[in-house]
């Protein structure tokens, strides 16, 4: 067992060298030896980020592929074999992995106990994880995930979640893959508040929902944004007040839409959990003077945001979504398990 490692996982990076894993190029994806810092798993299933996902197969679709799953997994190991780690070279987003524990190094800090053979879901990107894909067993195009054969390492700092034993394995994966965002608007929303959330019937989308609706309570209002009309009913079930059917990149719809929906007050914050690019503006026009957008959404341009809420005199405070929130993998299932909604529409959609 190799030694000396670094916490933070800079010992795999091969280029350049002197960065963290996440800014990497390529990364040492061996696993034939560990160091003794580090967590060995044996992976089951890779959950692709949704915007990730989708621009990785519409660029498959654009270059005249109509297998698309038997090219979506030779991409995946083609990326992998090439760089170490399965980072979209386009918009530098990941994705998490559900695994089982093969081996623990002796200093690897342990934050939950585990032992080798416990099944864990990985809450940090795939974007800095050493990953080794041997055989891709099935692309699940509907469902963003790809279930393959390969390994991956979880450095000290990394965080990891036990899956829970009474929880399907995928289920529990879709939940926490978004994690931080219902974590986020737990802390961000407030009693009373309109809230808009753009990209309401997404997997992100109907878990703030949920959570939003609790903490605006009955003299709130949730309002969600989507671009179908057979997304309303699902919308109103998972927490959303009122539907606007809109297209998401259309910034003067929406702001007049929200408009109309709030007799002109506008939203005291605005979630984007929305897959697509160029709806930073959207999200922005949408929001009041002085209020909140929160980008959840790894296709969030900063420079988008930024130049365009200047462009328009927007005076918002913005955030960049953050994926980790303390307590999330927890908040998260605890949401699942107590709205039978959630976990209906989970089960629906992310259950084999």
């Amino acid at each position: 067992m190799k030694t000396g490692g670094c916490r933070f996982g800079t010992h795999r990076v091969l280029e350049p060298r002197g960065v963290l894993p996440q800014p990497a190029r390529v990364l040492d994806n061996d696993m034939s030896e560990i160091w003794d810092n580090e967590l060995l798993i044996d992976v089951i299933r890779l959950n692709v980020d949704s915007a990730s996902f989708h621009q990785i197969k519409n660029k498959l679709i654009a270059q005249g592929h109509n297998d698309l799953e038997q090219t979506f997994a030779a991409h995946a190991i083609d990326l992998t074999n090439r760089t170490g780690k399965h980072k979209n070279e386009d918009t530098g987003s990941g994705g998490m992995l559900i695994g089982r524990v093969a081996q623990i190094g002796p200093k690897f800090e342990m934050e939950d106990e585990i032992k080798v053979g416990d099944s864990i879901a990985s809450l940090v990107s795939l974007s800095l994880t050493p990953l080794k894909i041997r055989r891709v067993k099935r692309v699940l195009l509907d469902k963003d995930q790809v279930e393959i054969e390969g390994q991956a390492i979880l450095f000290s700092s990394g965080i990891y979640a036990k899956l829970p034993p009474d929880m399907d394995e995928n289920l529990a994966l879709s939940v926490l893959d978004v994690a931080g965002a219902p974590a986020q608007v737990e802390r961000l929303a407030k009693p009373g508040e309109t809230v808009v959330i753009i990209g309401a019937n997404g997997k992100s989308g109907i878990l703030c929902n949920a959570v939003a609706h609790e903490r605006v309570g009955v003299s709130g209002k949730v309002i969600g944004i989507v671009r179908n009309e057979n997304y309303i009913q699902t919308c109103k079930e998972s927490g959303c007040d009122e539907v606007i059917i809109t297209d998401a990149t259309d910034a003067l719809a929406i702001q007049r839409e929200v408009a109309r929906h709030t007799r002109g007050q506008m939203a005291d914050l605005v979630i984007n959990v929305v897959n697509i690019e160029d709806t930073e503006l959207p999200s922005i026009m949408a929001c009041k003077d002085r209020g909140t957008v929160y980008f959840f959404s790894m296709a969030t341009s900063f420079t988008k945001a930024a130049l365009g809420a200047e462009g328009i005199g927007a005076d918002v405070d913005m955030i960049l979504g953050n994926g980790y929130a303390h307590h999330h993998a927890a908040i998260s299932i605890d949401l699942l398990r107590r709205n039978p909604v959630l976990m209906k529409l989970f089960k629906e959609r992310y259950t084999d």
